[in-house]
């Protein structure tokens, strides 16, 4: 009986064990998927990020879409390379329309006469030549060589965008659309005209980076924007590698415009857009040497109706434009386009 009972205490002590070892490993369970949860819904805090933590947070954006560009004419008669804005790629939210514009010198004449903007931005890059812009109020002025004007039309420019004869040297430029948010819109008009030596310039390895908008390596872009919005001129060396951080949810493109390379993943040269699906990096290489544009931006998620130089959310403000456009009421006289840096 003694051992009877010796042997019943015994089994009752390991039952205890047994229902806390229970309990304690239901408690662990517990804080691991509490754990799991908060890093699943906020991320890993800082003083938790290990070396796994990283690589799971940084993730190479792949070429989701490769366009070339179609050959087009525009303004008064004006030859350029459109990739976004045409059947094979609408807009990628917030950017509306990518030309390309090459001229020799001979040619370098036509350019885009009077013609008004609203509800978007236009911004004309130029790597060579000469620009000269006029609105209908008398403001002028000249984009150089290595310069960029972003424009934000708001609620009305009317304007006009010609070359500047420069002896023997081509035109070679961009104009990017960029749409702007409801709320912004019908905003005051204002210029930014930036030259080459306001645009920031990073040298890298075997990479020069100018920061046209948006921040790299705690620079910032020569211009103010709207909305969150990257926009970068990488010439890269032959045989060099270029990674640049782009945030998880913007959309963004590359567009290659001299030499071939490597775009995430995809071969591709001049003249070819592409598309980048969702990651937390851009990775870029060539062999040979390469030069694109980069731009990236946060989606607007709004909807998109365009006509012709207007950009709206409805048809109804559409036909306001066109309205206000012949009344003469699109711009303001009052609107000082030069001084609002706000």
């Amino acid at each position: 009986r003694d051992d009877v009972g010796q042997m019943s205490t015994t089994w009752k002590k390991r039952r205890t064990n047994t229902r806390l070892g229970e309990a304690g490993l239901a408690i662990l369970l517990l804080a691991s998927a509490w754990l799991l949860l908060r890093r699943s819904l906020h991320g890993p805090s800082e003083a938790t990020i290990g070396r796994s933590d990283m690589a799971a947070a940084t993730v190479a954006r792949t070429a989701g879409k490769v366009v070339r560009g179609s050959h087009i004419n525009e303004g008064a008669g004006v030859r350029v390379c459109r990739t976004l804005g045409t059947p094979a790629l609408r807009n990628l939210d917030p950017f509306l329309m990518l030309d390309e514009l090459r001229l020799p010198s001979k040619d370098a004449k036509a350019g885009f006469p009077w013609h008004p903007h609203r509800g978007q931005e236009t911004v004309t890059i130029v790597l060579d030549g000469r620009v000269r812009h006029e609105d209908s109020l008398g403001n002028k002025g000249v984009i150089g060589p290595g310069g960029v004007q972003w424009m934000t039309a708001g609620r009305g420019i009317v304007h006009s965008e010609m070359p500047e004869s420069t002896g023997d040297a081509p035109l070679w430029g961009f104009q990017l659309w960029v749409n702007l948010p409801k709320k912004e819109k019908m905003c005051k008009p204002r210029y930014q005209d930036v030259q080459s030596e306001g645009v920031p310039v990073i040298q890298q390895a075997g990479n020069q980076v100018r920061v046209l908008a948006g921040q790299v390596d705690g620079q910032h872009g020569a211009v103010k924007t709207k909305h969150p919005i990257l926009a970068l001129d990488v010439k890269m060396d032959p045989g060099s590698t270029f990674v640049q951080p782009i945030p998880r949810g913007w959309n963004a493109f590359v567009y290659v415009c001299q030499g071939k390379g490597v775009v995430g993943g995809s071969r591709v040269s001049n003249e070819c857009a592409v598309v980048l699906e969702d990651g937390d990096r851009v990775e870029t290489s060539t062999e040979e040497g390469m030069r694109f544009l980069l731009f990236g931006g946060l989606p607007i998620g709004e909807p998109i109706v365009q006509h012709g130089p207007f950009v709206m959310n409805s048809q109804e403000e559409i036909y306001q434009a066109f309205a206000d456009y012949q009344s003469n009421r699109l711009q303001d006289p009052n609107d000082d386009v030069w001084t609002d840096t706000e």
